[in-house]
Order: C-alpha cells, then structure tokens, then sequence
C-alpha cells in the first residue's frame, strides 16, 4: 500500500478496493488470452453491481496478492470474484464481487456473452 491510497484512519480508502479488483480482472482475463477471441473484440462490459465485503483492513505498506475468477456466466453477464489476500501472512482482508454485463452500444442494451467467451472464461461449462 502507498501512502496515497490510506485515508485518514490509516487504512486503504474504501474505494482503491475497487481499483485494485478492476487491475486483478484485467490481468485475469489477459491471463485467459481473451483477446485472442475475435469474439472479445466486440464486448463491452458494464458494471451493474459491486460488492465488497471488508474483513480485515489493509494498512500502508501491506502488500498483497489479488485472486481473481469468474463465478457465473448469465445470459448477458459475468459475476467474478477478487479476493485480496495479505502476501505475507496469507490473511484474507476482502472478497469482492463485480457482475458486468455486455452491452450492445448502439442499441443501448444488454447482449448475450458469446460462445467462445463462456467457453474461455468457464471451461466446464
């Protein structure tokens, strides 16, 4: 953690949490070589919902490791999870929940999660 990211109690502001699991994400989904997907080219994800459950704070100079997969794949969205782990003591600090939902920008709606997608980011489905 960097002085920059702690607020005033000491601890990492609330909202760098959803930083750090939009960086877990990218990286977990380069990780799967999704842009290998003709298919990837064409999504565009919205976040419709967040949620983060804090159970231990992250303090400056902690460091810590971010795990990232993808829980479920709807229709037209994916619910992934980011847990946020303490690389020293292996403590989990916070579990975060992220539903993003492909959108179709021209229309201006939700449009399903192609095949090829599904299949790459949920191989036993």
């Amino acid at each position: 953690m960097r002085y920059a990211e702690i607020d005033g109690q000491k601890v990492v502001f609330n909202s760098r949490y959803l930083e750090y699991a939009d960086v877990a994400l990218s990286e977990y989904w380069r990780w799967l070589a999704l842009a290998d997907l003709p298919e990837w080219l064409a999504m565009e994800f919205h976040v419709a919902r967040a949620t983060v459950d804090y159970r231990a704070p992250l303090r400056y100079d902690d460091e810590f490791d971010a795990y990232a997969r993808t829980d479920r794949i709807g229709t037209s969205s994916v619910t992934s999870r980011v847990e946020l782990v303490h690389a020293q003591t292996g403590v989990l600090h916070t579990v975060i929940e992220l539903v993003h939902v492909n959108v179709d920008l021209d229309a201006g709606r939700s449009t399903p999660v192609p095949p090829a997608i599904r299949a790459r980011m949920l191989p036993s489905d």
